[in-house]
């Protein structure tokens, strides 16, 4: 008798080969990006800007993972971090670390932004960096703070040019625990007409895929979970989660 996790398994690589599948996901996802689809959700109260499916995937990876600490880059209004705080809240209460925390870092925290960081009950679990996420001093306090964790899961989620994501992943995948992941956002840009971006410094070529595609040449430590990207199909983060293996 097969299992409903085999069962799973058997439709997630199916949905890979699904060509009519892959491609309806795709122009959702061009389709969605227009409107600005992923700026109509809040979690906890705060806006989040992600794709429902990314989220789900988050929650399945913190869950599993049980990390004392998670890096963010990107803040904007708050909801990725207070997403992340609320999930280390529950695993805490399934039995995982009691004092894990969040870790985020933006180039300019707008100061109405802080304030409803500041006043949510996730708070607690949060603390907040201002200034470039590869700027030394802030690589190197992120370091220290990362120093003594056992588990650690990285988000990039900044400035989406190809330099800049791989000036972050040189700078934090590196404090990726083995079996956790460093999951990279926007790298959805590389699918995307090259004029959907007018006014950003991104495009197809230069954006976070480009960036991962680099760091993955020089670091077989981390490869790209597939099964992920067959599972969601609609994600911003394609060939965006990594996960380290040594």
């Amino acid at each position: 008798m097969t299992s409903f996790d085999d069962e799973r398994r058997e439709r997630i690589a199916a949905n890979a080969r699904n060509a009519a599948f892959v491609d309806s996901a795709r122009t959702f996802m061009r389709e969605s990006t227009k409107p600005k689809y992923s700026y109509n959700f809040d979690w906890l109260g705060r806006p989040i800007i992600q794709y429902p499916q990314d989220i789900v995937a988050m929650q399945e990876l913190i869950f599993r993972i049980k990390p004392d600490l998670i890096v963010e880059t990107g803040i904007a209004h708050g909801g990725s971090l207070i997403f992340s705080a609320s999930m280390l809240e529950l695993v805490a209460i399934c039995g995982g670390p009691a004092d894990a925390r969040v870790l985020g870092i933006d180039i300019d925290i707008r100061a109405h932004n802080r304030v409803a960081i500041e006043a949510h009950p996730m708070m607690r679990r949060i603390t907040m960096l201002e200034g470039s996420s590869v700027d030394p001093e802030i690589v190197a306090q992120v370091r220290g703070i990362a120093r003594d964790a056992k588990r650690v899961l990285v988000c990039l989620d900044s400035n989406h040019t190809h330099a800049h994501v791989l000036a972050e992943l040189e700078a934090y995948a590196p404090l990726v625990t083995p079996g956790s992941y460093c999951v990279v956002f926007d790298t959805v840009i590389e699918n995307l007409p090259a004029d959907m971006f007018p006014d950003r410094p991104w495009a197809p070529g230069d954006n976070a895929m480009t960036a991962v595609d680099a760091y993955l040449a020089d670091h077989p430590e981390f490869e790209i979970d597939a099964d992920m990207d067959a599972k969601l199909l609609i994600s911003v983060a394609p060939r965006g989660y990594l996960r380290r293996v040594g």
